[in-house]
């Protein structure tokens, strides 16, 4: 959905005219007309965060590392997709392609040794909070999605 869509709503009392979204309402409406494609990025992204939570670890060179990575692979993904020139690309969709790159390989830093099934950890307790954290947006975002009011965007 568009970014302009997000912010402006009509407003009856302006005589139709479109008036800004407070920015509350702008990020509930975001989380409530999250495509399914978005929703699991969203968890990705938490899963990450819960990993980097349990597995800090402040050594340099795995974050210059990841930092490295990000730039040469987020640059052949921009070219990929065609942003060496033409449309104006959006911010957040050139955003996500460097930081996929980072988030991967800091995870495959932080978990190497760890004894880490494909993405599951071996610590339960790590594990349950990684799993709790998603099925927590999932239900707070199907909980939006339900309380919406009939044809909202």
């Amino acid at each position: 959905m568009s970014d302009s869509v997000l912010r402006y709503r009509r407003n009856p009392r302006h005589n139709g005219v479109f008036a800004p979204l407070p920015p509350m309402d702008r990020t509930l409406r975001y989380f409530r007309t999250l495509s399914s494609g978005k929703i699991t990025l969203w968890c990705y992204l938490i899963w990450w965060g819960v990993t980097v939570y349990f597995r800090f670890d402040p050594t340099p060179a795995i974050w210059l590392n990841a930092l490295g990575i990000s730039a040469v692979i987020g640059v052949a993904l921009k070219l990929s997709v065609g942003g060496a020139g033409g449309a104006k690309a959006d911010p957040w969709v050139t955003f996500r392609l460097f930081w996929m790159p980072f988030a991967v390989s800091s995870f495959s830093s932080l978990i190497k040794g760890h004894g880490y099934v494909l993405i599951f950890p071996a610590d339960l307790r790590e594990l349950a909070v990684s799993c709790a954290a998603c099925a927590l947006f999932l239900a707070v975002v199907v909980l939006l999605k339900r309380l919406s009011p009939p044809g909202a965007a």
